[in-house]
């Protein structure tokens, strides 16, 4: 009878080519893989194996199995590491192989897995709810304690590496306002608006009217709770709706982390709609995370644990499908590495408040947030994964000749507020 190592010992011994990781298994019996920890700040990574099934679990699926191992308590990664160490010494050597690595092994679960995620992309209204509030009708308290003080959960644009978190989420809010080259007064909707901090941050600079629309309720109780203590809520409204249940003219589209929860069948549809609402000289952006290559699926344990119904779309998908609807793409950033920073920072706050998480929830919720945060931290540091902002209208004349306008309103906003310092904060509690 094989040892139900076999595999899992298998898959390390090709994938692991430098560095040096020590796994004990249930039994105690112990794996040595790599030639040696030259170059490892915490020394030699080691993890323990608790449970017979462990390796097996780990093995056969490796996406799915791995988070699971740990969100059971099925792998420990024994101290001075942790899961992220675990995950970014895996997959920066996982590159040589590319996600091939880290798939399924049996050739009938990669079908299945393909199959399950076309079916879970197919978003219909009452579907994408649902998906929605999975997502982020979470405890209200659980975001405030790993997210900027604006609660924005999407990624921070890093001028520089060293900068804060608010920093960078500031900065993010500017160069998007930038690119949409609004004027006062204009009305803009906000598909997708979050907990409300890119809707007020638009009125706030430039006066215009905002109607903000997500499928979360909390969300968009917290977004008019906001308004309302800011004085605002006559300008910047929030509505709980389906993007596809919006109706009248604006002069701006924002949709900023949206695109990722629409599903690829409904591309065509989501461009269709927008295009209808947008006014002849508008002009839309969209800001999502995407893949370098060609088009995909997303792992099975993303859909399962964190965003049901979720895809990262291939520039192609976003650039074919939009031209279809009518639209013409006037302008494409693809921001490398910018979302690893954020992620990482997202899990440095989530270890900090590890005793109130688990309070909230329970150390098997903490463990699946912090694999979450990792795991998608490692896709943008040692993947392919960028993120997209794209500029759409319909209307060449919509924006000026050259991109000096986005640098140039993008530099006038960042001088104009000092982002708060969380980090004080934090530490005068």
């Amino acid at each position: 009878m094989s040892s139900p190592m076999w595999l899992l010992d298998k898959m390390l011994r090709k994938l692991i080519r430098q560095g040096k990781l020590i796994i004990t298994d249930y039994n105690g019996k112990v794996y040595e893989y790599g030639p040696s920890p030259e170059g490892m700040e915490k020394g030699p990574l080691r993890l323990r194996l608790t449970n017979r099934k462990a390796a097996r679990h780990i093995a056969t699926y490796p996406q799915v199995g791995a988070g699971e191992a740990y969100m059971w308590g099925w792998l420990e990664v024994e101290e001075p590491h942790d899961i992220r160490d675990m995950i970014l010494f895996v997959t920066e050597q996982a590159k040589t192989f590319g996600d091939k690595a880290l798939q399924a092994q049996n050739p009938l679960k990669k079908i299945a897995q393909k199959l399950a995620a076309k079916a879970d992309s197919i978003n219909l209204k009452s579907k994408a709810r649902k998906n929605a509030e999975h997502t982020y009708n979470l405890t209200r308290r659980l975001y405030e304690l790993f997210l900027d003080e604006d609660r924005q959960y999407t990624m921070g644009y890093y001028r520089d590496p060293e900068n804060s978190l608010e920093k960078a989420q500031l900065d993010k809010k500017a160069h998007l306002a930038a690119k949409m080259n609004i004027k006062p007064g204009m009305k803009v909707l906000d598909i997708g608006c979050g907990w409300g901090g890119f809707a007020l941050y638009l009125n706030r600079t430039y006066g215009c009217e905002v109607l903000g629309v997500a499928l979360a309720p909390d969300q968009i109780a917290f977004c008019k709770e906001r308004a309302k203590a800011e004085g605002v809520d006559d300008k910047v409204k929030f509505a709980l709706m389906d993007y596809r249940d919006v109706e009248g003219q604006f002069d701006r589209i924002s949709s900023v982390g949206l695109l990722e929860h629409v599903g690829t069948p409904h591309y065509p549809q989501f461009f269709e709609h927008t295009q209808r609402l947008l006014k002849p000289d508008g002009v839309m952006i969209a800001h999502c995370c995407g893949r370098t290559g060609p088009p995909g699926t997303t792992d099975a344990w993303t859909r399962k644990y964190i965003f049901p119904g979720g895809y990262i779309p291939a520039l192609s998908e976003l650039v074919v499908e939009s031209e279809k609807a009518g639209w013409q793409v006037m302008d494409v950033e693809a921001m490398r590495f910018h979302y690893s920073l954020t992620l990482e920072e997202w899990y440095n706050r989530t270890v900090m408040h590890h005793k109130e998480i688990v309070e909230m929830y329970d150390e098997r919720f903490y463990r699946m947030w912090l694999y979450y945060l990792a795991g998608a931290e490692q896709s943008f540091r040692h993947g392919t994964l960028v993120n997209w902002q794209l500029i759409y209208v319909k209307d060449r004349e919509a924006l000026p000749m050259t991109r000096e306008f986005i640098h140039e309103e993008s530099a006038r906003l960042r001088s104009l507020e000092e982002p708060p310092q969380w980090h004080l904060a934090q530490a005068a509690e």
